[in-house]
């Protein structure tokens, strides 16, 4: 394989090839080594993990379903460690290139799928979103991204994270055949009205900085004749800081859940960042998080009473364009806390959202638009990546 953006992990399983026909057939992707491949062990990033649990009985139905539409599997690409940040960088791995943004960080924790994809390695790839890790890479690396209705993507057979907020994604380049895959991977009931109001969020754009906000905006001005008058509303009514910790502390909850018994019984070498996030996830009380659960539910109604079917909410996908290579503990932090205060709602919402290539920096980063949608219509985002398409720089 030539990986020359450093996407694959060395522990990456053969290729599988797929069925051969069906809407996918003769095009290859990657997966995030979340999922699982019968025979070979799941490593969610960590050297540790790898070491100490054994080879998966089963293939992860959502790779079998690609495999299933005629699509040939690669290989297993590097993550973001235990998945739990936004950032792209693995201590164990090392960091994917973004060859979109080469001095820029990929984002995470998706960032080994979206790095192979964004170098044209594969034609799509699968990824996972907790709290932006489908959605982070897409807006750093130039792809259409969509973090689902909660639910609407299989997850069974591969390593759970928060179950209460994971949910499956995937990677493209292209914005019909993002839908295509779509058609593959989304289970449930879909809710197919069209879209017919279009909320920007304003306090979502103030809060972003003007290096994301205004290019966006000015996509919005170019693509405006193809969408329905805009309205405008704040989406964050709880407050942006109050959303996110409150994101923040039932995710460390339910990953001390998932993860406290081995990382006591193992001590594994986490990386920087990931090491304390786990030491204070170690710490959070069931007060804190029977706190933050009543405020999660006063959030979610509110958005989801906001966005009923037929409106979508436009923000941008990330606060800030990428951090650089370079950038140290202090600068990721306060980069995590001011984009996990726009990826936490659909999070804390259980909507869908995507995220699309709609603008560059002046030095040729690109800048992702996302729309949170309503309860089952992911298929009317993923129309609608088709018609903006032609709008974006």
């Amino acid at each position: 394989m030539n990986d020359s953006v450093g996407a694959f992990v060395p522990h990456s399983p053969p290729p599988m090839n797929g069925s051969g026909e069906g809407p996918l057939a003769g095009l290859t992707f990657a997966v995030k080594d979340l999922y699982d491949i019968a025979g070979h062990v799941t490593g969610g990033g960590s050297p540790d993990w790898l070491r100490t649990h054994g080879p998966a009985t089963h293939t992860a139905p959502v790779v079998a379903k690609l495999l299933d539409a005629g699509a040939n599997m690669i290989g297993k690409t590097v993550c973001d460690e235990l998945f739990y940040s936004i950032t792209g960088a693995n201590a164990h791995y090392g960091t994917p290139r973004n060859s979109r943004a080469p001095e820029r960080m990929p984002g995470g924790s998706s960032s080994g799928s979206a790095a192979a994809v964004a170098a044209g390695l594969c034609d799509f790839a699968l990824g996972s979103d907790t709290g932006g890790s489908v959605r982070m890479p897409a807006s750093f690396c130039g792809l259409y991204g969509l973090r689902p209705t909660h639910g609407r993507v299989d997850l069974t057979h591969g390593m759970a994270m928060a179950p209460s907020f994971d949910t499956g994604g995937w990677f493209a380049r292209g914005a019909a055949l993002y839908r295509v895959i779509g058609t593959v991977l989304l289970d449930g009931e879909a809710d197919r009205r069209p879209i017919e109001r279009i909320i920007i969020a304003e306090d979502c754009f103030a809060w972003a900085e003007d290096i994301v906000a205004t290019p966006l905006r000015a996509f919005l001005e170019r693509a405006a004749v193809a969408l329905p008058q805009f309205e405008t509303e704040s989406a964050a009514r709880q407050g942006f800081d109050e959303s996110r910790e409150c994101f923040r502390t039932l995710q460390a909850a339910e990953v001390w859940r998932t993860f406290g018994d081995w990382i006591e019984s193992t001590r594994p070498a986490l990386g920087p960042g990931i090491r304390e996030r786990c030491d204070w996830a170690a710490t959070v009380s069931a007060e804190d998080e029977s706190a933050a659960a009543a405020l999660h539910r006063r959030i979610g109604d509110d958005l989801r009473t906001m966005i009923p079917p037929g409106t979508v909410v436009c923000l941008p996908s990330a606060a800030a364009l990428p951090p650089k290579l370079a950038a140290g503990f202090d600068e990721l932090e306060a980069f995590r806390r001011g984009t996990m205060a726009l990826t936490c709602l659909s999070g804390l919402s259980g909507l869908p959202q995507i995220s699309i290539p709609a603008a560059s920096a002046a030095d040729g980063c690109p800048i992702g638009l996302s729309f949170l949608g309503w309860q089952g219509g992911d298929e009317a985002l993923l129309d609608l990546a088709v018609t903006l398409e032609p709008y974006a720089l």
